[in-house]
């Protein structure tokens, strides 16, 4: 998996995590198992994508792209 698409996964995990906890407290009041459900997921969500940012953090950035066409000057 590329950093980039990590990252991405990253944020989409972080950020529709946090929405989904917001969305299930104010399921809360109507309907408790439901909202509970949503807050639990949310919350799993969320917290995948804060493992995922100490994961990135230990990855090895890729060699720079060697099929460069410059030649470097003497």
């Amino acid at each position: 998996m590329t950093t980039q698409a990590l990252e991405r996964l990253i944020w989409t995990l972080i950020y529709g995590g946090l929405l989904v906890v917001c969305l299930g407290i104010f399921v809360l009041r109507e309907h408790v198992p439901i909202g509970a459900a949503l807050v639990t997921v949310g919350a799993i969500a969320a917290g995948v994508g804060a493992v995922l940012i100490w994961v990135r953090s230990r990855m090895h950035e890729p060699p720079a792209s060697s099929t460069s066409t410059k030649r470097p000057t003497p």
